[in-house]
């Protein structure tokens, strides 16, 4: 006896198709075990894939699981953004503009901009962003990039930080060292330290920053289009390191994807300054590609 699952892909952090981050949305992942939604992941091969489910808290929507190809994870940013947009659609919010979303990490709010029913941009809030200590070998940084030491940008620490998913941040000091970059992950580990999370490089503008994420050695993605939940502490670690300038309400915009031919626009908004950073939310638009059923044994 088969089964037919109904499937929504979109393009998040984007206004046009076949830009940004695609995204699988499985509109009803009951009866489906672990194992089950670990190879439709694996099949549709895209960096995230989604399953709708029950919450099991009076206070979320909809509980969200998120697989990459190799792996689930607690929570990522153009998954939350995309599947609510899928749910808003389809009317599953209860034309509410404010929900929140049972995930790994916990309910993860989102807000919801235009008609609730068609929303033009959709929000993640995030927590206050953690960081870990600076990673002092900067030449091994450099060099697991394939990269020279002065192409890293002067004065930046290289340190993790984490909203809820924890990323390497590698500050360069322009466009060409970021396009420049290609990881070699081993390298990178005995640089940095293992575990090893996922590699963020950037170079900071003033409006925000140019960027790439490279986790094929924790999810099988060898480059992420657009990263949501690594923008979030992106946005803090700018503004807290003096890199854009500014204070109070800051607005910032990361491009990402570009050097893969998927240009994705992600955008930030937080509170702060070099003494601290709150009110996180990253944010973006979506637009449908396609609908279909996958058939399962």
């Amino acid at each position: 006896m088969t089964r037919e699952l109904a499937f929504v892909q979109v393009d998040v952090f984007t206004e046009r198709v076949f830009n940004g981050n695609p995204l699988a949305v499985f509109l009803d992942g009951r009866g489906l075990d672990d194992g089950e939604m670990q190879a439709i992941a694996r099949e549709m091969n895209l960096s995230e894939t989604t399953f709708v489910l029950p919450t099991t808290r009076a206070d979320c929507a909809a509980r969200v699981r998120i697989f990459t190809p190799g792996r689930e994870v607690p929570f990522a940013g153009h998954p939350t953004v995309g599947t609510t947009w899928v749910l808003a659609t389809r009317g599953l919010l209860g034309g509410a503009d404010r929900v929140a979303l049972e995930e790994g990490i916990g309910p993860v709010t989102v807000e919801l901009e235009g008609d609730p029913a068609r929303p033009t941009f959709v929000w993640m809030l995030h927590r206050d962003a953690e960081f870990g200590p600076e990673v002092t070998n900067r030449d091994g940084v450099a060099a697991a990039l394939g990269l020279r030491t002065p192409e890293l940008q002067p004065g930046a620490p290289i340190r993790v930080g984490s909203t809820g998913s924890p990323f390497l941040y590698v500050p360069l000091r322009d466009r060409t060292a970021v396009d420049r970059a290609a990881l070699d992950v081993t390298a990178m580990r005995r640089a940095a330290g293992d575990p090893l999370p996922g590699v963020f490089v950037f170079c900071a503008e003033d409006t925000g920053a140019y960027s790439r994420m490279f986790a094929p050695h924790t999810s099988r993605i060898a480059e992420d289009p657009a990263t949501g939940s690594a923008s979030g502490p992106l946005g803090a670690y700018l503004v807290l390191h003096g890199l854009v300038t500014g204070g109070g309400a800051v607005h910032l915009v990361s491009e990402q994807g570009t050097q893969m031919g998927r240009r994705s626009l992600v955008h930030m908004r937080l509170r702060g300054d070099a003494r601290g950073v709150t009110d996180i939310g990253v944010g973006g638009s979506v637009v449908p590609v396609l609908e279909g059923r996958l058939t399962m044994p």
